[in-house]
């Protein structure tokens, strides 16, 4: 595929449709996990991924202890940004702008295996052992 066609086939949203680690499930993307990725076509992004481990609800929703912040937070990834493909390298990369975690804003590349017209696989270059599963959103 072109890069058009690549841009053109990725634009939507996505939801997850699992994830794993080491061929194993990704132990916090397993049951009850959910999420969206969202490829816009001005080429802006975006990402909600919820661990299915339970998360227990703040005593005050205004002011969490710290422990309540910290459980809300493991493993929940939420970012936005721009977006491209290169489709020599088979891979799109998220420009990260912002980003639930701090530390995490910068580009990044996924690896991808398109497995039809609506589902796509994406490996973590910076997690080579991780694997993201989408399937889109009609």
């Amino acid at each position: 595929m072109t890069r058009d066609e690549l841009r053109h086939h990725f634009t939507g949203m996505w939801r997850l449709a699992g994830a794993t680690r080491n061929g194993v499930p990704h132990p916090d993307r397993g049951a009850g996990s959910t999420g969206f990725i969202v490829y816009h076509e001005s080429g802006n992004m975006a990402v909600q991924v919820m661990p299915g481990h339970a998360r227990g609800s703040f005593k005050n929703p205004d002011v969490p202890t710290a422990d309540e912040a910290a459980e809300a937070l493991r493993g929940y990834i939420a970012y936005f940004g721009t977006w491209d493909v290169d489709p020599d390298a088979r891979t799109v990369i998220h420009h990260r702008k912002g980003s639930l975690n701090p530390s995490t804003i910068m580009p990044v590349i996924r690896r991808f295996e398109i497995e039809g017209p609506d589902r796509v696989t994406l490996n973590p270059l910076e997690h080579p052992a991780n694997k993201i599963s989408w399937e889109r959103v009609r």
